[in-house]
């Protein structure tokens, strides 16, 4: 839950590096979270609350793969790339699993020699 947060305390920063624990933990929270507001509006047939999760975490999920893809060596402006149909997504999420380009680059530190680790 701690990457999460970290992920939401830099709510719109889109420079630096993102490890891939930090982008999956804050896929796999959103996720649960947007599950969550699914099933609560169904419950209550209010078809608007889907949406609050999608705007709460649109910007944040933005800055997180923009890091992510800064942390592999790419431009943030790869983001754009999903809007290619079947490609697109795909060519993401192989960028996604990558592991982090070995030491410091044009976007930063590695993030796994500065980063603390969470339990």
């Amino acid at each position: 839950m701690s990457w999460f947060i970290e992920v939401l305390k830099k709510y719109a920063v889109f420079s630096g590096r993102a490890r891939r624990k930090e982008y999956w933990m804050f896929a796999l929270f959103a996720t649960i979270i947007y599950v969550v507001f699914l099933v609560l509006s169904v419950v209550t047939k209010q078809t608007w609350i889907v949406f609050l999760p999608i705007v709460a975490f649109l910007l944040p999920g933005l800055a997180v793969t923009a890091r992510r893809l800064h942390d592999t060596g790419r431009s943030g402006w790869w983001i754009l790339f999903q809007f290619v149909p079947i490609a697109g997504p795909i060519t993401l999420f192989v960028f996604s699993v990558l592991d982090s380009e070995p030491g410091d680059n044009k976007y930063g530190p590695n993030p796994k020699a500065i980063a603390p680790t969470y339990a």
